[in-house]
């Protein structure tokens, strides 16, 4: 049983923001000092990416660990009420990134998929984007698989 009221939930739910969030700004930041510009929410590619680079023909996603599951992380825990909704919308979510991916690559995009724990640390994001947008990386294909990092765990990052 929710310990808050269905409406109260839904105001809470509304406030949940699906661009311009804090990981989002975080990266934009640090893609910013580096050197690099770039495109928001381009609508004429699939999934509309949070941030593009047209130069490099690359866009980034910035993953929220919660909602589209971030292997390994702690954020990435399922609610302990109504597990079998949370469940089904997390597969949907994991299924649509699966799906958007595989258009943007179809496309002539490299993927790079940041996620929110990884923009905590300043440093260790700039580090992170430099290597996801090294000139080695970035003149591989764009069709190849999407640019995926491990961290200490073993996850992706």
């Amino acid at each position: 049983m929710d310990r808050i009221s269905k409406e109260r939930r839904s105001w809470n739910m509304s406030r949940i923001k699906s661009e311009n969030t804090a990981p989002e700004r975080s990266v934009r930041s640090a893609l910013h000092r580096l050197g690099f510009r770039f495109r928001l929410h381009q609508k004429s590619l699939p999934g509309k990416p949070d941030i593009v680079l047209p130069r490099l023909k690359t866009v980034i996603l910035v993953h929220g660990c919660f909602w589209h599951r971030h292997p390994s992380c702690v954020f990435a825990y399922v609610p302990k009420t109504r597990q079998a909704f949370w469940q089904r919308k997390f597969d949907e979510n994991v299924a649509r990134d699966q799906r958007v991916r595989g258009e943007l690559r179809k496309s002539g995009q490299r993927v790079v998929v940041i996620w929110e724990c990884q923009t905590t640390n300043s440093a260790r994001l700039a580090a992170i984007i430099k290597h996801a947008l090294s000139p080695s990386r970035v003149s591989a294909s764009p069709r190849s698989k999407e640019n995926t990092m491990t961290n200490g765990a073993g996850s992706s990052i």
